[in-house]
């Protein structure tokens, strides 16, 4: 038998990409996560919805089949689809993002969305700089109905969020940091938006987006620099969601997701693994042009 030809073997990857989203697709029971904040997503896409008096805040909508979940959950916990006024996105990739355009039509609710992300919501996740397909990474489109920069802010019955812009896995890629009351005590939440590099996507010499590396860098530095007591974000296994909801749901306190060391630990990890695949390439950029000369 010979060897798979490039596209037998892009079908094979983007058929083990796609059974890995059917997975972090699976239901997941809603809770109450902490102050007015809940979890409405998925096993392995995270979706919060933020209640207020004046309606809810909903941060991600996942794929777009993730939507129905989304509703059944916000329904279990006793809050109205009807009253999502506001949708943020930590990043427009079709996990996080695929769902706007159907929550948006549900609900009428506004979209706000850093500049960037939204020129990517409005293609449908297309005018990525990723390698993979436009028929792997494309959604339904979305229009955002506010553009924010870097320190505006979100607020809605009394509940304020603030927008980071941590560009790098998108190019406006979004951190949000609101504060929550539990047992009297303000604690500083953290909605991380991410770091992570994909497969294929280079730090040097990146033509699709030459700076990449500086933008990364520089995220990191904003990182670190926030206070964080308890750390949420896109995907669940990065901040150990199943794991700390079983503890919530037996009752332990303090409430496990109050964790002031878990995002520090998280975010050095990650910039370590960003230095470590930069210094390769930069050592194998040098490498080839000494070979070209």
């Amino acid at each position: 038998m010979g060897e798979l030809s490039t596209a037998e073997k892009n079908a094979a990857e983007n058929a083990a990409i796609r059974k890995e989203w059917e997975s972090w697709n699976a239901p997941f029971e809603p809770f109450r996560l902490i102050g007015n904040i809940h979890y409405v997503g998925v096993a392995g896409i995270s979706s919060f919805l933020i209640t207020t008096t004046e309606g809810h805040i909903l941060v991600d909508t996942g794929f777009e089949t993730t939507v129905p979940r989304i509703r059944e959950s916000v329904k279990k916990l006793g809050f109205k689809l009807a009253d999502i006024k506001i949708i943020l996105n930590t990043h427009a990739h079709m996990d996080h993002a695929g769902g706007d355009a159907l929550m948006k039509e549900l609900t009428g609710a506004r979209i706000i969305i850093s500049a960037a992300d939204a020129a990517l919501l409005a293609s449908g996740g297309t005018n990525d700089f990723t390698p993979y397909s436009k028929a792997m990474i494309g959604y339904p489109p979305a229009k955002a109905d506010r553009i924010l920069g870097d320190g505006d802010q979100v607020t809605l019955g009394g509940v304020t969020l603030t927008c980071q812009l941590t560009p790098g896995h998108t190019k406006g890629c979004t951190t949000w940091t609101m504060d929550a009351t539990e047992d009297g005590k303000v604690q500083h939440v953290v909605f991380f938006g991410s770091t992570s590099i994909l497969q294929g996507v280079p730090l040097v010499n990146n033509t699709n987006y030459p700076g990449i590396a500086n933008d990364l860098a520089a995220s990191y530095r904003k990182l670190k620099s926030l206070p964080c007591d308890v750390f949420l974000a896109p995907h669940t296994g990065f901040f150990d969601m199943a794991e700390k909801a079983k503890r919530l749901q037996r009752g332990e306190k303090p409430n496990p997701f109050i964790d002031s060391t878990a995002f520090t630990n998280f975010i050095e990890k990650a910039e370590q693994k960003f230095l470590t695949q930069l210094e390769t390439e930069k050592k194998n950029s040098k490498a080839e042009k000494a070979l070209g000369n």
